[in-house]
């Protein structure tokens, strides 16, 4: 128990230590160059299948421009991660939270190279709230857990990719993972950090969570901006008061006693990404690196408000998957 609740308080470690049964870890790093022009994003993780014969490590790779997603499997025992830190290996791959060493070498996809990140900027992780999942995270039932592990940061070095090269200094960088059975029957998932001023960042994942032989919609949304994070989630007490689907534009309004939060995201063309479904990595996550999100915080004052910052974030990360109808209601 002591064991658990410290790794709780660490969500960038694995958390896979001592589980059994079906569970799935994965890191998600979004990569933009500077010139904006090269999108990607590298996911390393594992996979334990009821069936042993069907649990592996991977690394996916997703190049936001083209779409084109690849996965690459490796076995079991390829994986290595460190018990009290962030430090991973898969195959000749090596993942950190300031730095990153790719050695991807398969059929359809090349990259190769390093990248150190600076700045890093994690989601707050305190006794009470270790992290974006608040006090859901010391819930230990639950299908799926989240964790934001950098907002924003500097990247640094460069990538060959499929034998071209890309100068990576000064582009930007973001971080997350997932880890549990399996991912959520519905969900909505946007990420960006290219706002014109430097330094904002926003991320917001609404989904459909099992509790308790029933149901609900739980939200997680963090705005970033100024050193200042903006909290809006099914645990500080926000709500929705509007989201609707049309198409590819995503529309939705949250307020909490001090703040409303209205975002605009439209979609993009991406790539099909792999996901966990509890018995293998058949899941298909249609994701886009080039939506765009439309984002305006208000400060409410009795019956008045005041808009305190509004902006457009460009090379957008976007899901949108499953049942939308059950989503909506």
């Amino acid at each position: 128990m002591i064991r658990w609740a410290h790794r709780t308080l660490h969500p960038a470690w694995y958390q896979g230590l001592g589980k059994k049964g079906s569970y799935f870890e994965g890191w998600y790093f979004k990569l933009v160059d500077p010139s904006e022009k090269f999108r990607l994003a590298v996911i390393p993780g594992i996979f334990r299948a009821p069936d042993p014969g069907g649990s592996h490590a991977f690394v996916q790779v997703l190049d936001g421009m083209s779409g084109a997603a690849t996965y690459h499997e490796y076995p079991m025992e390829a994986f290595h991660a460190a018990r009290e830190a962030f430090n991973l290996r898969i195959g000749g791959n090596r993942f950190a939270l300031e730095r990153i060493a790719l050695d991807v070498d398969m059929p359809g996809c090349s990259v190769k190279g390093s990248l150190d990140f600076l700045g890093i900027t994690p989601w707050p992780v305190t006794l009470t709230a270790p992290g974006v999942m608040g006090w859901f995270a010391w819930v230990p039932f639950l299908q799926t857990y989240h964790g934001v592990l950098s907002f924003d940061h500097r990247i640094d070095g460069s990538l060959a990719v499929n034998g071209r090269e890309i100068d990576f200094d000064g582009g930007r960088g973001y971080i997350e993972k997932d880890w549990g059975r399996s991912f959520p029957d519905a969900w909505i998932w946007m990420q960006t950090n290219h706002f014109e001023q430097l330094g904002t960042s926003f991320t917001a994942s609404i989904a459909t969570i099992p509790w308790l032989g029933t149901s609900f919609r739980g939200h997680i949304i963090g705005l970033w901006h100024q050193g200042r994070l903006y909290r809006f989630a099914t645990y500080t007490g926000a709500r929705i008061e509007e989201l609707t689907l049309e198409g590819e534009e995503v529309l939705a309004v949250i307020s909490d006693r001090g703040h409303r939060l209205e975002i605009v995201a439209r979609g993009a063309d991406g790539g099909i990404l792999r996901g966990p479904t509890g018995l293998d990595m058949a899941g298909r996550v249609p994701e886009s690196l080039q939506a765009s999100v439309t984002v305006r915080l208000s400060v409410l004052r009795g019956s008045r408000s005041s808009v305190i910052f509004e902006g457009v974030g460009r090379n957008a990360g976007l899901e949108v998957v499953g049942d939308r109808p059950r989503l909506l209601s």
